[in-house]
């Protein structure tokens, strides 16, 4: 019986400016991507909230990739939670303009029983509170992958550190990890985040790739050489979604395994950045996402 992976995040509506181009109330949130993402690996549950304002237009795109949506609970009384951002000349860095918390202000999982027998657990980038409550809800959950950003280091710090030492992988951004570290040392700040908890920490580099801490080694990766960046919304969250539909998929979790996710998971985060929201990850698919895993393997080698 294949293994079924849980995902909870945010479902949102971004409007989004880039030095490229705009466009308005594209779907977005960090449970959209890495479920699209992850889908393409494995037998995927989504648990999150929409409101009032959500399109059947993107139900049915989760929908036709066989994410089972039973978990997304629908608020008619309020809208969909929102974000509005722009992006700065280099696309290393960008400002929230607008947020708007909306139905996720007092959102609480309820997970459908289709989702409680989850084996493998990836809680997507939102409060710890929210996270804890997913996972609680999963009877026997076998591996746990956490992700996180720097907002709820500052804002729930404990509460994010209480959760930790339940994941058997940490992922943040090289930022994020010298902050929730407390160094300005990228590699001491993997170490610092093992003694956390966590199994194993990856942490990555944007451009640069991804780094692995883990109790069997060391490991790094580079990105996928992108050509024609677009909007880098999301790419983070595929590469979670898609490294945690990895494991899943192949039921491995040793050190091996994990290394080849982190590839799968760089892959795919290549093509979210070529478009806005998950259009090219949809329309291209997995035999494009093969063909880029089987060049960074080519690129990595001497």
């Amino acid at each position: 019986m294949a293994n079924k992976l849980l995902i909870t995040g945010s479902v949102a509506y971004d409007c989004i400016e880039t030095p490229l181009a705009k466009a308005d109330y594209i779907l977005g949130g960090s449970a959209s991507y890495a479920a699209l993402a992850a889908s393409f690996f494995a037998p995927t549950c989504m648990a999150s909230i929409v409101g009032n304002d959500f399109k059947e237009s993107d139900v049915a795109r989760l929908k036709a990739r066989g994410i089972d949506l039973s978990s997304l609970v629908i608020d008619s009384s309020r809208p969909t939670f929102f974000w509005r951002g722009k992006y700065h000349d280099n696309f290393n860095s960008r400002e929230t303009l607008d947020i708007k918390l909306n139905v996720f202000e007092d959102y609480k999982p309820s997970l459908a029983d289709g989702a409680k027998d989850a084996n493998f657990v990836l809680l997507g980038n939102i409060s710890p509170a929210v996270q804890r409550a997913a996972l609680e809800a999963v009877a026997k959950p076998s591996f746990v992958i956490l992700d996180t950003m720097d907002l709820w280091i500052n804002i729930a710090n404990a509460e994010l550190k209480g959760i930790i030492p339940r994941a058997d992988i940490l992922i943040l951004n090289d930022s994020e990890a010298k902050l929730l570290a407390g160094t300005r040392n990228i590699i001491g700040a993997g170490d610092v985040l093992l003694k956390l908890g966590a199994k194993s920490v990856i942490i990555k580099t944007g451009e640069y790739g991804a780094m692995l801490f883990h109790k069997d080694g060391f490991f790094v990766i580079p990105a996928f050489p992108v050509r024609a960046l677009h909007d880098p919304t999301g790419a983070g969250d595929s590469f979670a979604g898609a490294l945690a539909g990895s494991l899943a998929g192949s039921g491995d979790t040793s050190f091996k395994a994990i290394k080849n996710a982190m590839i799968a998971g760089a892959a795919t985060a290549s093509l979210t950045v070529e478009s806005f929201s998950c259009y090219k990850l949809e329309e291209t698919g997995i035999e494009e996402i093969n063909r880029r895993i089987r060049l960074i393997k080519q690129y990595s080698q001497l």
